[in-house]
């Protein structure tokens, strides 16, 4: 077992829907439901503690567009994780809700009784939904515009972190003796007024073992990235390279320290795509194969989605057009057209070569590769500083999340590098995180 002191690589499986790969549910090796059922992500996260894993991680989004085609993300995650949390022991619990179409008391609360139901083992993912269908959902015309977004965001955390702090530590007696459950002169009503929210009093529950739920974010954009220096304790970032890595991951730390935390106050996780063979070759077949179950066609409309075009903009035998503009007039999502755009021109593939080869996708990096590759890769970016750890996505869940923990885990074990067993109980303690402070007001 490596010095505790020493640096150490963080693992999250983000478990998006059954793989990585957009067609999964339609591998034979699995049930095409699976994603409908709770047993699917309890299957997950038992062999994600198996691994020593920090975390797993579910994604959310409301959008339907491409149901025909594929399963969408249709199970609550907080409802998922509460069941998970009642099944794992030491594995910590991450779940994404929207800043744009939530109220901060009801995520707060909703959060904070998970992270007492687990023992202290949740992250709370607070992401700027951008897209036009979602807000319909929700009766609004049109999605807020980007900087708006993220300021409503700033404003939706620092309400949650000080209803999470209203409670001092101390503050519930639960004395039977005295007939004393709480002492109010340890609660902090707050009282914010800002351009979005108006909310007054404290939470109507204590703080968790490991104080509130950790903060995590992942917007690339530059209102993203000063949102994370602001608030984040975790970022899940887009990384397409190395030296675009380091770069972002040096960046935001730098912008942590100026906003008053320190460098070491978040951990970076570039998303990591992988498929795996027991030879190069294998992974490769096994890539395409996965990337063909899905029609060309379907691959186009989910590419012309991220880029906020029609399929008939794109045309398949060309380069992508130089002088597409952000999604939705500026409103949709930075990060991804951003990440695909710059992969377009490292490649100088077609959109058919790019739909070949990465499917509708191409907003995380992916590797193809064997196990040991694969361990030297992720090697790699965490020695450079490039990355904390890592938002894994197996190409098939949950098989390609059992051989990464079979095959790969060990030879990072051996190196040093990955824990070989739990040394605390809550996500704080995996993370190496400090405890907050009790009773922070916002500001």
């Amino acid at each position: 077992m490596s010095d505790p002191g020493e640096r150490q690589l963080h693992l999250n499986v983000n478990v998006f829907l059954q793989g990585f790969a957009q067609a999964a549910w339609r591998a034979p090796e699995l049930d095409p439901k699976g994603t409908l059922t709770l047993e699917h992500y309890l299957t997950c996260a038992r062999i994600a503690e198996r691994g020593k894993f920090d975390a797993l991680f579910l994604a959310d989004s409301n959008a339907t567009s491409s149901l025909a085609s594929g399963p969408a993300t249709a199970l609550e995650p907080t409802v998922v994780l509460a069941a998970l949390a009642q099944h794992t022991s030491h594995l910590g619990l991450i779940a994404t809700a929207s800043t744009s179409f939530n109220e901060p008391y009801n995520i707060a609360r909703r959060f904070a009784s998970l992270d007492l139901i687990s023992g202290g083992r949740i992250g709370f993912n607070a992401v700027t939904t951008a897209d036009q269908s979602s807000a319909e959902k929700f009766g609004l015309r049109d999605a807020l515009e980007h900087a708006a977004r993220y300021r409503r965001a700033d404003e939706f955390l620092q309400i949650a972190k000080a209803l999470w702090t209203s409670w001092e530590d101390g503050a519930l007696l639960a004395d039977q003796h005295s007939g004393r459950f709480v002492d109010a002169s340890k609660l902090h009503p707050l009282h914010y007024r800002g351009e979005f929210f108006t909310v007054d009093g404290v939470l109507n529950q204590p703080r968790s073992a490991q104080g509130h739920p950790v903060i995590v974010q992942a917007g690339g954009s530059a209102d993203g990235q000063r949102l994370a220096a602001r608030h984040a304790e975790a970022v899940f970032s887009a990384s397409a390279s190395l030296s675009e890595a380091i770069d972002y991951a040096q960046g935001l730390r730098r912008a942590a320290a100026s906003a008053g935390r320190g460098q070491s106050a978040l951990k970076v996780f570039p998303g990591l795509g992988f498929f795996l063979g027991g030879t190069e070759q294998e992974a490769q077949q096994r890539q395409r194969e996965l990337i063909g179950l899905t029609p060309l066609e379907h691959n186009l409309q989910r590419l012309a989605g991220r880029l906020g075009v029609t399929p008939e903009q794109l045309a398949l035998d060309k380069p992508l057009p130089p002088d597409l503009p952000l999604p939705n007039g500026g409103r949709g999502g930075h990060t991804f057209f951003r990440v695909i755009q710059a992969r377009f021109k490292e490649t100088g593939f077609t959109v058919r070569q790019y739909l070949e080869h990465f499917g509708g996708g191409g907003g995380h990096r992916e590797f193809v590769g064997t196990p040991e590759q694969l361990a030297d890769d992720i090697a790699q970016w965490f020695t450079a500083g490039a990355a904390d750890g890592f938002n894994l996505m197996p190409d098939l869940t949950p098989h390609g999340l059992e051989t990464f923990v079979e095959q790969v885990v060990p030879l990072l074990q051996r190196r040093g590098l990955f824990r070989t067993d739990y040394r605390g109980s809550t996500l704080r303690d995996h993370l190496g995180l400090p405890f907050p402070t009790a009773y922070q007001s916002a500001s």
